[in-house]
């Protein structure tokens, strides 16, 4: 008894084979299958104002326009990076471990930042149909963004953190009931 080892091996291979690992990983801690959706639509949508909003040829009021077009394109390449890290497993190789935060203020400041440019934008253009039709999309995309940010709301506020410290959590069910092996427990 006493050349039995101490400590047992606890790792193992990965037995995993290459065709059965997931690229796409939703629903996952971070992403649920309608949120994925709705970031799915985010994404099309803030393109289409982005794309309607670059194809106007002339602009009275330019500020408006670039600003609108700023938002637009930032929200747009953002939220498709943001959708592409958190619905594929390069989430878990990026290093961040703040993902619900990120995911909070960056759908927080889309929402808010679409609906100021689409209201900026709304008050000083031509009034032609391809302005319109841009601004309608910087509106709905908002919208988007603030039905996003309210479920992240109902999962509750992604900065609370628990009261709880990891040492209680671990021991809620009292003390160990397995000893280690040592020299004096093998004589008992």
């Amino acid at each position: 008894m006493a050349d039995a080892p101490v400590y047992n091996k606890t790792t193992t291979t990965n037995q995993h084979n290459s065709s059965s690992a997931k690229f796409f990983d939703v629903p996952n801690e971070h992403l649920d299958v309608k949120r994925a959706a709705i970031k799915a639509v985010e994404v099309v949508l803030s393109f289409i104002a982005f794309i309607c909003e670059e194809v106007i040829q002339t602009c009275v009021s330019c500020g408006a326009l670039y600003f609108f077009e700023f938002v637009s394109c930032t929200v747009f390449l953002f939220c498709l990076l943001l959708l592409f890290l958190l619905a594929t497993t390069f989430h878990k190789k990026v290093g961040i471990t703040c993902w619900s935060q990120i995911d909070f203020v960056f759908t927080l400041l889309a929402a808010v930042f679409f609906l100021i440019a689409s209201i900026v934008f709304a008050a000083h253009n031509e009034g032609t149909d391809l302005e319109k039709t841009a601004i309608a999309f910087g509106f709905l995309s908002a919208f988007v963004f603030l039905i996003d940010f309210g479920l992240i709301m109902r999962k509750g506020n992604p900065f609370k953190k628990s009261q709880e410290t990891p040492n209680e959590r671990t021991n809620q069910d009292g003390p160990e009931k397995e000893h280690l092996n040592t020299a004096d427990n093998e004589n008992v």
